[in-house]
């Protein structure tokens, strides 16, 4: 990602320059009430494709999605309704790193070395990479992610895999093609910053699912504002590559600008968009709560990250994603 267009990572440069260039990406909240999510679906010679694409050589030469984007003028925000009451789904797993941080590699180990990597998709015929993580859910094959890593600028990406552990071209988990992608009802009809979020359901590997190979993270919907966050991601624009999971730190604060987002002190560059964000995060194990993910950042605010709040929407895209 181009540090002009944002400090944040959003692999989504979402094109969309709030005010004239002064924000991207988008966001998720709740809403007064929550239509279904929006997905689309692959066909199983589709998934063998997508899986036979994405050779090691092309995932290490795929680019940030926001490098890939033009700048255009987003919509005014739309302001999230209220939110429900605050619901909990417990992970399924259960030297320290420093806190606070603002970018570096994770060293720590832990389940996220596992639940967290890099996606892969062709948009507009290209190849371009973002940030996903696996999270507990009755399938045992839900993926969280950001919007614009699942669908943009009205086309839904193809060739979609995502590879936990990613480590330089290599797919120490396998690589698992979405089933089916799916966004949230705003972020489908109008991009709209505050529900920039995505969930992938993948194809079981060899007989197993997702989750019973890499464990999975846990959830945390309504849980609040300005707490003690980590954040992670696999950013590819420089000064970073692609090929190491990356970590920032800190206690987050709510965006005071024109999202109802979290906002956090952090470096990450673009193909970190969609790497999750935790809450009740656990160093030695390497657990939390997901309560977000890499989104965007303001080009006037730099080294700062920015990440959807996870109400009621992203609960019922969460619902739609782990029942499919």
């Amino acid at each position: 990602m181009r540090r002009h267009r944002t400090a944040a990572g959003i692999l989504l440069a979402v094109g969309a320059l709030f005010a004239g260039g002064l924000v991207q990406a988008g966001a998720a909240g709740a809403a007064p009430s929550a239509p279904a999510a929006a997905a689309r679906t692959a066909s199983a010679a589709a998934q063998h494709r997508a899986r036979a694409f994405w050779t090691a050589e092309r995932m290490r030469g795929a680019t940030p999605l926001d490098l890939l984007l033009s700048g255009k003028a987003a919509e005014h925000l739309k302001s999230p309704g209220r939110h429900g009451p605050s619901t909990t789904v417990a992970p399924t797993r259960p030297s320290l790193a420093s806190f606070p941080q603002a970018g570096g590699p994770w060293t720590g180990g832990g389940a996220v070395t596992a639940t967290s990597g890099r996606v892969f998709f062709t948009f507009q015929g290209r190849t371009a990479s973002c940030t996903g993580n696996a999270v507990t859910s009755q399938n045992s094959s839900t993926v969280l992610t950001a919007g614009h890593c699942v669908k943009y600028q009205g086309s839904w990406h193809t060739n979609w895999v995502f590879v936990p552990g990613y480590d330089n071209g290599n797919a120490p988990y396998g690589q698992w093609t979405a089933a089916t992608t799916l966004t949230t009802p705003q972020w489908e009809a109008s991009e709209d910053i505050n529900y920039d979020v995505g969930a992938a359901v993948v194809s079981p590997v060899n007989g197993r699912t997702l989750t019973s190979v890499v464990g999975a993270q846990g959830i945390q919907f309504n849980g609040g504002y300005t707490k003690p966050m980590y954040s992670f991601g696999f950013p590819a624009a420089s000064p970073y590559d692609g090929t190491k999971l990356v970590y920032c730190s800190g206690t987050s604060s709510k965006d005071f600008l024109f999202s109802q987002d979290h906002g956090l002190g952090c470096n990450m560059t673009g193909g970190s968009s969609g790497g999750p964000w935790f809450t009740g995060f656990t160093e030695a194990s390497g657990t939390g709560l997901q309560v977000s993910v890499n989104s965007f950042g303001y080009t006037f605010l730099p080294n700062r990250m920015f990440g959807p709040y996870f109400g009621d929407v992203v609960k019922a895209l969460y619902d739609k994603a782990q029942t499919a």
